[in-house]
C-alpha cells in the first residue's frame, strides 16, 4: 500500500530572482592584477598577485614586518626544526644580517639540526631504520655539544648563546649554514626552548637534566626581555605546532603582569597546515591581529622574504638590504 508523500517536492515557482548586480560578493575585478611577465622583476610578480586570499595576507604579513622596522620594534622568528630540515636557515640568516630579524627563538630539535649541519652538512637521520637497532639519536657529537653547551649556558649566558659559541670554537666546517652561530657573529639573541625527554641528546647519560635545565631556563628568561619591548613588533612562528606558541603566550603574559601594554604586535604564523596551538596561542589569544600563511617552507618562506625587502625598498628605507 503507497503511503501518501509526508514532504512532497517544493513548488520552486515560488523562489524570486534577482538581477546579478544586486547581490552582495566577495570577489571584484578591482582585486585581479595583470599578469607578470616572465622577464618581469620581483616588484612586477609582487605587483602581479590578486588582493586575495593567501597573496593578500603575504602582502600584509610583509607590510607588517616592514612597519614594524621602521616603528624600531622587534621583529621575533619562533623556529621549529622543519626550518632547517628545508633549508630555510640561510633565509633566517640573510634576514639577521639585513636587520630584518632581530631576535630568534627555537625548540630543542631546531638546535640540533642547526648544530648538525655545522658539523657535517647534514642532518636529519633516518629514523626508521636506526631506531631498529638502538642507534637512533645516538651520535656522539651531537650529544657532546649539547653536554658542553648546557654546562656553560647555565653559567649566566643561556643554551642558545653557548650552542653558538660551541659552534665558533669547533671551527666547524659548515657554520656558515647555523643561524645560532650567525647570531652570535651579529650579537642577536637566540634561544633554545628545551622540553626534556623531547630530543635525542637528552638519551645520552653526560647530558644532565640540571645544567641543560638551568640553560633553558635562563633563555626563557632572555626572550621574555626581548618581547617586553615587542610593541608594535612581529612575531613570526615558522613551523612550531606546540612549543614555541606556549612559549609566546606566556613570555606575553610576563610582559603584560610587568606593565607592558604590548599593543600593536602582528603575529604571523607560517605552517603547512593549521593547528590549534598556533591558532590560539599565536594569532587570537595574544595579539590583536594575526596573519597565517599556510603552505610549504620552502616556498613560502623565499616568498616572504623577497616580499620583505621589496616593501623595504620600495619605502626607501632599505638601502642597505
Amino acid at each position: 500500500m503507497q503511503q501518501e508523500q509526508r514532504w512532497p517536492p517544493l513548488d520552486l515557482d515560488q523562489v524570486h530572482a534577482i538581477p546579478i548586480d544586486q547581490r552582495r560578493n566577495i570577489v571584484h575585478r578591482d582585486q585581479f592584477r595583470p599578469l607578470c611577465d616572465p622577464a618581469g622583476s620581483v616588484e612586477d610578480l609582487f605587483n602581479s598577485l590578486p588582493d586575495i586570499l593567501a597573496a593578500r595576507e603575504l602582502k600584509a604579513a610583509a607590510d607588517a614586518v616592514a612597519c614594524s622596522i621602521e616603528a624600531g620594534a622587534p621583529v621575533v622568528a619562533a623556529l621549529g626544526a622543519h626550518v632547517v630540515k628545508v633549508g630555510m636557515g640561510p633565509l633566517v640568516i640573510d634576514l639577521m644580517e639585513r636587520g630584518v630579524i632581530s631576535a630568534i627563538a627555537m625548540n630543542g630539535a631546531t638546535a640540533i639540526h642547526d648544530l648538525e649541519l655545522s658539523l657535517i652538512g647534514e642532518t636529519s637521520e633516518d629514523v626508521e631504520q636506526n631506531i631498529a637497532d638502538g642507534s637512533f639519536g645516538m651520535s656522539e657529537e651531537t650529544a657532546g655539544a649539547f653536554r658542553e653547551s648546557g654546562l656553560e649556558g647555565s653559567r649566566g649566558i643561556g643554551l642558545g648563546a653557548a650552542l653558538g659559541n660551541w659552534i665558533h670554537s669547533a671551527d666547524a666546517p659548515h657554520a656558515d649554514l647555523s643561524m645560532l652561530a650567525a647570531a652570535q657573529r651579529l650579537a642577536i639573541p637566540a634561544t633554545v626552548h628545551v622540553a626534556i625527554g623531547t630530543d635525542i641528546v637528552h638519551m645520552h647519560p653526560g647530558v644532565a637534566g640540571a645544567p641543560m635545565g638551568e640553560a633553558t631556563a635562563l633563555d626563557f628568561r632572555i626572550l621574555a626581555a626581548v618581547v617586553k619591548e615587542l610593541e608594535n613588533g612581529c612575531w613570526l612562528n615558522v613551523g612550531s605546532a606546540v612549543v614555541m606558541p606556549e612559549v609566546f603566550l606566556k613570555v606575553v603574559n610576563i610582559a603584560r603582569n610587568i606593565g607592558q601594554t604590548l599593543d600593536g604586535i602582528t603575529a604571523i604564523n607560517f605552517d603547512m597546515m593549521s593547528h590549534y596551538r598556533t591558532s590560539r596561542n599565536v594569532l587570537e589569544r595574544p595579539v590583536q591581529r594575526g596573519i597565517s600563511l599556510i603552505g610549504h617552507h620552502e616556498i613560502n618562506l623565499p616568498l616572504f622574504r623577497l616580499a620583505v625587502l621589496q616593501k623595504l625598498r620600495s619605502r626607501d628605507s632599505g638601502e642597505a638590504l
